[in-house]
């Protein structure tokens, strides 16, 4: 009995701390992280201030970045990358949150209705791009069915809806592949504790607005922000979808840096690096921006669902 006491205080003693017990399993993947975007970052800042080892020295600066402002081009590119990734974001968000609803009010075909919201998830996004540059080019399946009703004269009189101008094509792509998202992640939060509570607030008389807009909304508000934070984020630095849907001109952010970056010109590498840097800290500053909210919008959630957070105690009766 002693020996055992002795061997658990050791085990004890030995122990390591909870908080370095988790920095230290997930090193190996920060520090992939690290090296590979840490690196690549400061790299492409470094080039797009002038610094360039492979070529005569020249001094530091912004030149880059006055270029990119005064770049017809580029100003372009910036109105429809924000226009593509608002939108694409949006009419995901909106999509997905009707399509979890639904598959929650549905009886014994919920569990299929969920499965099959699942099917596009692993599907890479150049495959969502092919499928939809065959199903809405004008020598698409679309368009000739089209033409076959006497919608139209011929395919070539479909509206173009890829390769076009203001983005059609990448936005229905976007959308179909982040809608299932979306509606998985808020399928998720809508637990059984949600449905007591609207049970509860329908006994008490409330309406379907009022239960939507007491308790499901404030439910899901977390999972929502998140994962329109991440389509945002991943819509505005895609390169794939853009590339095979949209036009060479106007181009998205990610779609312009590459043909800077391809330039033969050497001189043009600042600029291209300037565009990815511009790309980033967009994007960093949506993510910290939804990093503010997110107390506000999980304290909503907490406050609708009747959940207390860690530590809060009961209030007295």
């Amino acid at each position: 009995m002693p020996r055992q006491i002795h061997r658990q205080g050791l085990r004890r003693s030995t122990r390591l701390p909870r908080a370095l017990r988790i920095c230290l399993l997930l090193a190996p993947a920060l520090l992939v992280v690290l090296v590979l975007f840490g690196g690549g970052l400061a790299q492409a800042l470094a080039q797009s201030f002038g610094y360039q080892p492979f070529l005569p020295a020249r001094p530091l600066g912004l030149d880059a970045y006055r270029e990119l402002w005064a770049d017809p081009a580029v100003r372009a590119s910036i109105g429809l990358t924000l226009r593509i990734a608002v939108l694409s974001t949006t009419a995901a968000a909106v999509l997905g949150v009707a399509a979890a609803l639904l598959v929650r009010s549905l009886g014994r075909s919920r569990a299929a209705f969920a499965a099959l919201l699942q099917v596009t998830l692993p599907l890479p996004h150049i495959v969502a791009a092919l499928a939809i540059g065959l199903l809405l080019a004008q020598s698409g399946e679309l368009s000739r069915v089209a033409a076959s009703v006497g919608l139209v004269d011929g395919p070539a009189q479909f509206p173009a809806l890829t390769q076009d101008g203001f983005g059609w094509g990448i936005i229905a792509s976007y959308v179909w592949k982040e809608a299932p998202f979306v509606a998985v992640l808020v399928l998720a939060v809508l637990t059984k504790g949600v449905a007591d509570l609207e049970d509860a607030a329908r006994a008490l008389g409330a309406g379907t607005w009022q239960r939507l807009r007491h308790i499901v909304i404030p439910a899901l508000a977390p999972a929502l922000g998140a994962a329109s934070v991440l389509v945002f984020a991943f819509t505005f630095g895609s390169y794939e979808v853009p590339f095979l849907l949209g036009r060479p001109f106007p181009a998205t952010l990610p779609v312009v840096a590459y043909q800077q970056f391809r330039d033969p010109d050497l001189e043009a590498r600042p600029l291209a690096m300037a565009i990815a840097v511009v790309t980033v800290l967009l994007v960093g500053l949506c993510a910290l921006a939804y990093l503010r909210l997110a107390d506000r919008l999980r304290g909503t959630g907490q406050r609708g669902t009747g959940q207390r957070e860690p530590g809060q105690r009961e209030p007295a009766r």
